[in-house]
């Protein structure tokens, strides 16, 4: 018996492939459970905007978190704000990551299109 009872033990982590996924084996980056069990996280409506530095030598990005997309959506939705905003940036487990405090400007595009959207974190 796996811990708390469970009767099945699966690796989360391999030192050759990285992060697995605990469903079904595959390296994390790889997996399809969550798209062929149409479970990404629903939130609860809002659009979160956060301003980070860590572990970016000082330099700020804005983070977007809470976006109902999916994840080519959400590959969509950050090339249209990296480009409203003139500047760089990435999606990462499902956060937009924009260069920058670009906080303002954001919110500005996302309540145009009818979002609600909120300054989360100091």
């Amino acid at each position: 018996m796996g811990r708390n009872g469970q009767g099945k033990s699966r690796p989360v982590y391999s030192t050759d492939k990285g992060r697995l996924c605990p469903d079904c084996g595959v390296v994390k980056a790889d997996c399809r459970c969550r798209l062929l069990q149409g479970d990404t996280p629903k939130g609860d409506g809002i659009i979160r905007l956060k301003r980070e530095t860590k572990g970016r030598g000082g330099k700020a990005v804005t983070l977007v978190t809470g976006l109902p997309d999916d994840p080519a959506q959400l590959k969509d939705r950050a090339k249209a704000l990296k480009q409203r905003c003139s500047v760089g940036g990435a999606v990462k487990d499902g956060v937009i990551e924009i260069q920058g405090d670009q906080r303002e400007l954001i919110k500005s595009v996302l309540e145009a299109e009818g979002f609600t959207v909120k300054f989360a974190g100091g």
